[in-house]
């Protein structure tokens, strides 16, 4: 593999771990914005759910872009809308202004979840895809563990709880300013600039991505036959009986992605171990364990999606889903109705297992899944539209799951919370064992014929 094919992946990775910090960074902030702004549970839910708002409007409006203009283009935009996002919200003087510049950031969010995948994708070779495009949810939840690191130092160093929280936000534009200037040394992808017409341009970016020159005749010609019978990307229609497979396929697992109460879980973890008993301090260094564990078990799965297959980690994960939703949600009713809700230490540390075992399940399986599945099922000319639809099902439901989360746990508690995602991860698993398809190993110019579509149907 040549080196640049790993800076583009890692470089495009690194969008996802501005998104990934994004996602966890606004968890240390809820008391204080709750505080600061004179917030109840709903409109801190409404607050919390606003980047989701944005990052549905990215995931909706990315594909055309990313597909007529470039996946470069896009990623550039992308960074600077991360940059407005973070210093939008470290300087926000009113409660509106800290919803529009999360509404912004979160738009990068979404766009990112579809424009990153898709180039790292259509840069690396199928026998390495997996796990290079697995290196954009790698750093998605090295993001989160960073964030999680980073609200904890803050808290400790600035003790100040009227000014922290501009810190947590602010200290992500340093890593969006690291992307933006990072982008200035890959390429565009050889797939996108021979769709467009630049044969030369991806004649030229094949030679310095492949090794030998066999290898770069074998992908020209079929990036060539693909093209062949596809036409002009943009102009092919995408809801048709033809591509039917492939949309449901993308919005099935990103919606059980989301109904497992993953961005919910993630955005209000101090908040959750606060209520099962943990002082501030240690919901905050439980959190770090928590993006901790979450990037241990992302490791792990990297190391095996390309040799055990997707389908496999998935089915791991949803028995990992069910049997930890299970137990939390067991647990919260113990303590919420036969202990009246007196939570102690000893029911800090079960909750801090139980959400352990969790995320690991939720790294190992869903989390490390996604984003290759997703990129990889759709046919090149409509592969930008379709990482739109998935990446916008799965902030619809993310907006859902986080911005509801605050009002339930609060009126009808934990247990009930965790047991609605848990019902939802018992059908997950029904889904994957009769329904999904394996991936694993199959050129993106071949998987059309791998799941059984048709390009004729698409008329």
């Amino acid at each position: 593999m040549k080196p640049l094919v790993l800076r583009s992946a890692l470089v495009a990775s690194i969008g996802g771990l501005v998104f990934g910090f994004d996602t966890a960074v606004i968890s240390g902030t809820t008391d204080q914005l709750k505080s600061y702004f004179l917030l109840d549970d709903a409109l801190l839910g409404w607050t919390v759910g606003m980047a989701l708002l944005g990052t549905i409007l990215g995931a909706l409006t990315a594909g055309k872009p990313a597909d007529r203009f470039g996946r470069k283009p896009l990623l550039f935009t992308i960074g600077i809308l991360y940059l407005i996002g973070a210093l939008g919200s470290a300087f926000a003087h009113d409660i509106l202004t800290l919803q529009i510049a999360r509404f912004l950031g979160g738009i990068g969010v979404g766009a990112a979840s579809v424009c990153a995948p898709i180039y790292t994708a259509e840069i690396a070779p199928a026998k390495v895809r997996g796990r290079l495009v697995g290196l954009v949810q790698f750093n998605i939840v090295l993001g989160i563990l960073l964030a999680y690191l980073s609200n904890t130092i803050i808290r400790a160093v600035v003790h100040d709880t009227t000014t922290d929280w501009r810190w947590m936000f602010g200290i992500m534009a340093v890593p969006a300013l690291l992307f933006l200037v990072l982008l200035f040394t890959v390429p565009e992808t050889p797939r996108w600039l021979m769709a467009h017409g630049r044969e030369a341009d991806g004649r030229a970016v094949i030679a310095r991505l492949t090794t030998t020159p066999e290898e770069a005749q074998a992908q020209i010609q079929e990036i060539d036959a693909s093209l062949s019978t596809s036409g002009e990307s943009a102009k092919v229609p995408f809801f048709t009986r033809g591509h039917a497979k492939v949309i449901l396929l993308a919005f099935t697992i990103a919606m059980f992605n989301q109904m497992s109460g993953i961005n919910a879980i993630l955005y209000y973890a101090p908040v959750v171990m606060e209520k099962a008993g943990a002082s501030t301090d240690a919901a905050f260094q439980m959190s770090v364990a928590v993006g901790f564990m979450n990037l241990v078990a992302t490791m792990v799965a990297l190391t095996v999606i390309d040799k055990i297959g997707r389908r496999t980690l998935m089915i791991y994960g949803s028995v990992g889903y069910i049997v930890s939703l299970g137990f939390l949600s067991g647990l919260m009713f113990f303590y919420e109705k036969a202990r009246g809700g007196a939570f102690d230490g000893t029911s800090s540390i079960l909750v801090l297992v139980g959400l352990l075992v969790f995320i690991a399940a939720h790294a190992f399986g869903q989390g490390s899944v996604i984003w290759v599945f997703i990129s990889e099922i759709f046919p090149n000319r409509i592969r930008g539209r379709g990482q739109s639809l998935g990446s916008m099902t799965h902030w619809v439901f993310a907006w859902l799951t986080s911005t509801f989360f605050p009002p339930v746990i609060g009126s009808l508690g934990g247990g009930v919370a965790f047991a609605v995602f848990g019902v939802f991860m018992i059908g997950q698993l029904i889904w994957v064992l009769k329904v999904m398809p394996e991936t694993r190993g199959v050129p993106l110019e071949e998987m059309e014929a791998t799941l059984g579509l048709s390009h004729t149907q698409d008329a």
